[in-house]
């Protein structure tokens, strides 16, 4: 079973040699975020645990990382027309902000359903929005259209191993900044790379995660998306709490992954 594992992992472009590579290139760009720790949330958690601060990174999310990592590895000339992709989220508007930092285009497809806060991020940076229905088979074809009449280079939202290999420097900051770590909790993104590396999956309900917002809030002064609370609420969940494979976890790194809600939307969640 282990060599198997082993066999799935060689088969990726990213490792920690190539996120060290990510961490050089894109060390001018990005912001090393902040570590945060509170000793109500250890007590709360019965663990000592570590907020690593993504929602502080340019672009509000971790994202910029790798789309940094993925512009700034294109040579001039494949940079010189700029880059496409198709997101409804934070990836578009990380690339677009690298891509204003290299001085070439960002063409974005982002799903007419898209939330209006992560539209507006993309505006901000510069990014040019091309409008698709919101299902993949339109969010794919239309960037392949937009691919054929730029001359573009396309950056897969997650796809790709320089946008792995750039989210993946969280992991060396984090561990620089915090050695004792033992665990790290994270949201998780696409299914091989879940499979092949992560330990265990650990899935909470809505209101667990509004809580867990709402904690953010409260006690580290900090305001998260959902899917940047996702971490602290499966660390507070009776599913984590009560399972045995979990119970020499004391010192749990936490990813805080973003920060781009609609302030309407969180205050309508918190009255919940």
């Amino acid at each position: 079973m282990e060599e198997e594992k082993q066999t799935r992992k060689g088969k990726y472009a990213a490792d920690f040699s190539s996120f060290r590579e990510a961490e050089a290139r894109i060390r001018p760009f990005i912001h090393k975020t902040p570590l945060l720790s509170s000793e109500s949330l250890d007590a709360l958690s019965g663990r000592h645990l570590f907020f690593k601060c993504e929602l502080f990174q340019k672009g509000g999310a971790f994202k910029f990382r790798g789309a940094c990592n993925a512009v700034f590895s294109l040579s001039d000339d494949q940079a010189s027309k700029g880059v496409v992709t198709h997101s409804s989220g934070n990836h578009a508007a990380a690339l677009s902000l690298a891509a204003k930092l290299r001085g070439i285009p960002a063409y974005i497809v982002v799903p007419k359903n898209a939330p209006k806060c992560k539209v507006e991020n993309v505006k901000r940076y510069g990014g040019q929005i091309i409008w698709s229905e919101p299902n993949m088979q339109s969010r794919e074809s239309t960037a392949a259209k937009v691919l054929q009449d730029t001359g573009a280079v396309l950056l897969h939202p997650y796809n790709d191993g320089r946008i792995i290999s750039g989210q993946g420097t969280i992991s060396l900051e984090l561990l620089e900044q915090a050695p004792k770590i033992d665990t790290i909790i994270a949201p998780i993104s696409g299914l091989p790379v879940v499979r092949d590396f992560v330990d265990d999956v650990i899935t909470v309900e809505d209101n667990e995660i509004i809580e867990a917002m709402k904690l953010c809030y409260e006690i580290l002064k900090v305001a998260v998306e959902p899917s940047g609370a996702i971490g602290l609420a499966a660390v507070l969940s009776d599913s984590f709490k009560e399972n045995p494979a979990w119970k020499d976890c004391s010192h749990i790194g936490i990813i805080l992954s973003g920060g781009n809600v609609d302030l309407g939307v969180l205050w309508h969640s918190f009255k919940r």
